[in-house]
């Protein structure tokens, strides 16, 4: 735009006034307009939150009351597909002002129809006749295909649906479906442990029949040797049988007279003693067979029956321990008997090596408490480790999840050739915690041959039999699981960070626009101003006028920049009383997929007298989030030690409380301490300079101060204190940045007052 003289320059903007004050309206209802939505989507970004846990009815019931309540619509209908050939549930909502909004043969006609519609091709918006009017009638699948079923809502206006009811119902629709999925996938993990629930018991069931069978065996053989004794007692007068039935026994059969001297040796106990039966005739029993701790028990016990007729082992069934001529000690089963008639007494000892039914026992013992405790703890692949000889036994399944040969012995150095590097420091911590004793659980990544990775939950459990250490424990395969939190906490940053950069170009358009104009004036005017001044002669009157002009014009650029100021600082601090602790817990679960994801270990330290304090919770939480997302991001490139961040608050004085985050990240130097506070200015490449300019202003209209320190070793603590009470708090607003958290992706949820 050019003007031929200061007149026509002067007129010509004057009647711009009434169009800029046309635009701010539009444009604050334009603000009106998207804060509505923004605060729509942060309430259905929180209803998965609402239904964790619950079933494919109740996810389907909060939906539909969700959207009618934020929906200016006519009706609502769901229909939801369930697995296993269950017949579908179908809800219906209608609007307030609606009594009757079509025949139910209508909707079923028309729903029909969609359903038989290609999977791969969007439904289309479609209008049906409702009594005298039209109403215009939008589906939406839930899931890629439909596989969860539709959501149809209907209006009345001719213009639905709109933008941002096409939003809020694509939106619905996705979580909806998200909630479905998980709910299926917990009703396929209930269905999972039942049927482990069921081979347990089955398993269990199966060897208490095989240890009835083994107790009726030892019956069997308990009767069997009474038989032999009663044998041996009537073949006492037959040396020859007598000398076959020593030889042919299966068990050690040693006898001795009163004295203890060997009398006779089979071949069983030749081959089990290691000794030759014409060696051992004569000498002491105590000397041949009885291992060194235990002799002087047998002589007084032998000679205290010969004074006394007093016997505590004589007819019955003992285990204790024998020496080889080797001199290794073996466990064995023993029956001493006195040979009838024999005067002085002698003895017949049956020695039994029990040594393999020890090792059984002692396996089927580790197996039962094994398969208990891994029930006990639902898991997929099991482990047991003894500390004291660092024995491990792992299940099949673990095998199968390290994708390691089973044929080959599993080892902890063939473990940590699948751990992920970066989570090696984390896994010999754990490992650590053995050591003590300590019952634990960790969570690490495995990074496979085929450069895939995937992620486990390790639960484990000290147990102390005899003295002796050893764990029981769970690994868990929760690739999954995890994946799916990351690709939802990935959705809502995407969202938050469209969202926001929608604020910010809104906004720059605003200034671009209203800026403009008298810009251009300035321009032409001293273009004008020039061309008078370069005249010959000069025109210094109308240079002098044109130089008046562009003064007013460089005003009215400072009064538009002033009212855009204002629109953005229209809305109010809510000042109320408030648990600091509670508003800092809902923050860090807010923002706790996002830590997980960058695998930073949360610890918070709360105090449990901590007074309340007076103030606006959004602004103070928004200052808390920004805390903790610049800590984890400070963190990001460490590798070398674990990612801990630490919140906590604590009393300052009698009457001040203080919220602290420290983190062990970069740090910071002393030279950027007095300028990180200040607005546009910021250490990371991707930064914009404003969060912590924002969040110093919120605590400053809050009689507060927000400080940030070095620590001792890595990284940086930054705190700020506010009045306790509601002494010196203001209800002054901190402008356009009061409700959206600058340099984070996560906005917090604006209340309305």
């Amino acid at each position: 735009m050019s003007f031929e003289n200061g007149e026509q320059a002067g007129s010509g903007n004057d009647g711009l006034r009434p169009d800029l004050t046309a635009q701010t309206d539009e444009y604050g209802e334009m603000t009106r307009r998207l804060q509505r939505c923004i605060n729509d989507l942060v309430s259905l970004l929180v209803l998965p939150a609402i239904w964790s846990g619950g079933g494919p009815s109740d996810i389907a019931r909060t939906a539909l009351d969700a959207l009618m309540g934020m929906l200016e619509i006519d009706l609502l209908y769901l229909r939801l597909s369930l697995p296993g050939g269950e017949a579908p549930i179908e809800m219906f909502r209608i609007g307030n002002s609606q009594k009757q909004v079509g025949r139910p043969e209508e909707m079923g006609a028309l729903l029909d129809r969609w359903l038989e519609a290609d999977p791969k091709q969007s439904l289309p918006r479609a209008t049906i006749r409702v009594g005298a009017e039209d109403m215009s009638v939008v589906p939406l699948r839930l899931g890629l295909q439909g596989e969860f079923g539709m959501i149809v809502a209907g209006s009345r206006h001719a213009e639905f649906p709109t933008q941002v009811q096409t939003l809020l119902l694509g939106v619905a629709a996705n979580l909806t479906t998200i909630g479905l999925r998980e709910a299926g996938l917990r009703s396929e993990r209930s269905r999972a442990a039942e049927e482990l629930d069921r081979r347990v018991a089955q398993r269990t069931s199966e060897l208490a029949a095989a240890n009835a069978e083994l107790m009726k065996e030892i019956g069997e053989r308990r009767q069997a040797e009474a038989r032999l004794r009663h044998e041996e007692t009537a073949l006492r007068h037959s040396e020859a049988r007598k000398a076959a039935i020593l030889d042919s026994a299966l068990d050690c059969i040693v006898t001795i007279d009163h004295g203890g001297h060997i009398t006779e040796f089979n071949r069983a106990a030749e081959h089990i003693f290691g000794h030759r039966r014409d060696e051992v005739m004569g000498r002491t029993l105590a000397e041949v067979i009885i291992p060194p701790p235990l002799r002087e028990q047998h002589r007084r016990g032998l000679e205290r029956y010969l004074a006394t007729n007093e016997a505590h082992v004589l007819g019955l069934r003992i285990e204790t321990t024998a020496l080889r001529a080797d001199g290794t000690i073996f466990p064995v089963e023993l029956a001493v008997t006195r040979i009838p008639l024999a005067d002085p007494p002698s003895f017949t000892g049956f020695l039994r090596d029990i040594t393999e039914r020890k090792w059984a026992e002692e396996e089927l013992r580790r197996s039962e408490t094994f398969l208990a405790e891994t029930r006990r703890l639902s898991s997929t692949g099991g482990f047991s480790k003894r500390i004291a000889t660092g024995e491990i036994r792992w299940s099949a399944e673990i095998y199968q999840m390290f994708e390691l040969d089973a044929a080959e012995p599993l080892t902890l150095g063939r473990i940590l050739t699948r751990v992920h590097p970066e989570d090696v420091h984390s896994f010999n911590e754990m490992l650590d915690q053995q050591e003590r004793g300590v019952d634990y659980e960790h969570d690490c990544r495995l990074l496979m041959p085929d450069q895939s990775i995937k992620y486990l939950h390790v639960v484990a459990r000290a147990t102390c039999d005899d003295g002796e250490l050893e764990y029981f424990g769970a690994v868990q395969d929760v690739t999954q699981r995890r994946l799916a939190e990351q690709a939802l906490a990935k959705a809502r940053s995407d969202l938050a960070h469209v969202t926001r950069v929608t604020s910010i170009g809104a906004m720059t358009a605003s200034i671009a626009h209203e800026v403009n104009q008298p810009l251009a004036g300035i321009v032409t005017n001293a273009s004008t101003c020039l061309r008078m001044l370069a005249a010959d002669p000069p025109n210094v009157d109308g240079a002098r006028e044109t130089a008046r002009r562009t003064i007013r014009d460089a005003n009215r650029a400072s009064d538009v920049i002033s009212r855009l100021r204002a629109m953005f600082s229209r809305k109010e601090a809510i000042f109320e009383t408030m648990d600091l602790n509670e508003a800092a817990r809902e923050v860090i679960a807010l923002s706790l997929s996002e830590l997980h994801r960058h695998r930073v270990v949360l610890r918070q330290e709360f105090a449990d007298d901590l007074p309340t304090v007076v103030g606006d919770r959004i602004q103070l939480q928004q200052v808390i989030l920004n805390l903790v997302l610049n800590a984890s991001e400070a963190m990001s490139d460490v590798q070398d030690r674990p990612r801990r961040l630490v919140v906590s608050t604590e009393r300052e004085g009698d009457d001040h409380v203080r919220l602290m985050v420290q983190d062990v990240g970069v740090g910071f130097d002393t030279q950027s301490l007095n300028r990180l506070f200040d607005a546009f200015y910021t250490t990371k490449s991707g930064g914009m300079g404003i969060g912590l300019s924002v969040s110093k202003s919120i605590i400053e209209n809050h009689r507060g101060r927000l400080s940030a320190i070095p620590n001792d070793g890595p990284g940086a603590t930054f705190a700020f204190s506010i009045p306790r009470g509601s002494e010196g708090v203001t209800r002054a607003g901190v402008g356009g940045a009061g409700w959206m958290s600058a340099g984070t992706d996560a906005p917090l949820t604006p209340r309305q007052p």
